[in-house]
């Protein structure tokens, strides 16, 4: 598929869960990743960059609260706390920690999957105020993560679909190549300016589904891109 799935990182040391977790979350069209630690948590947080994280507090090496704490240094990742019934006090210090929400075990999927999808919606709006960005003929669902030109939907791979937004976030502003590269590819790519350059081609051909409309991404020579204001 082009469209990007969200993608969902479980943090649970029971295996039983996380095969459940995962069975139900990809019938539900989301990608899964998970692990059984808080050390491989804070790894995987960093690495995979989730759109969502659902985390068991009882850790078997690191403390939930803490794996939250460290989470929240440098990331806003919308996290769910998974708790057991008898735990249902450390709900409150997980949520004033950083946490968005919990779910209280045994949990039903239509109850998992409703906290789930309320907490991306609400990422996408903290985002840029709105769960999509309107910007002349480009309409981007942020939550669905697709792209729609003059209302027809365009097929968008993962990171095309990302440098785009990042454009469309800070359209009429001019942003260098390392800025881009940091923040769609990560910090281990800043010099990758030749591999930027193949994305905005790609990127730039699919918005000529208008014609011109790919001439709004600006190239300033040493210097980086912006997008142009489009009515």
């Amino acid at each position: 598929m082009l469209e990007k799935k969200n993608t969902i990182l479980i943090v649970d040391d029971e295996e039983e869960i996380r095969k459940m977790l995962s069975i139900f979350l990809d019938a539900a069209d989301f990608k899964v990743c998970e692990c059984d630690s808080g050390k491989q948590a804070l790894r995987m947080s960093a690495s995979v960059r989730p759109d969502l994280i659902l985390l068991d507090l009882g850790l078997p090496d690191i403390d939930g609260k803490e794996v939250i704490t460290k989470i929240r240094e440098w990331s806003n990742v919308p996290i769910v706390v998974l708790t057991a019934r008898s735990e249902d006090a450390d709900a409150a210090p997980a949520l004033n920690t950083g946490a968005d929400d919990y779910v209280t075990k045994p949990f039903s999927a239509e109850v998992l999957l409703a906290r789930i999808n309320a907490n991306l919606r609400k990422s996408a709006v903290k985002e840029v105020g709105d769960p999509e960005i309107v910007h002349g003929p480009i309409r981007m669902d942020l939550v669905r993560h697709e792209v729609f030109i003059d209302d027809e939907r365009i097929g968008f791979t993962p990171k095309e679909y990302d440098l785009l937004r990042f454009f469309l976030v800070n359209r009429g502003r001019m942003l260098t190549h390392k800025q881009i590269l940091k923040e769609v590819w990560g910090p281990a790519h800043l010099e990758d300016t030749q591999y930027l350059r193949v994305y905005i081609g790609q990127v730039r051909d699919k918005l000529e589904t208008r014609p011109g409309l790919g001439k709004s991404i600006v190239s300033e020579s040493g210097i980086g891109y912006r997008m142009d204001l489009v009515n």
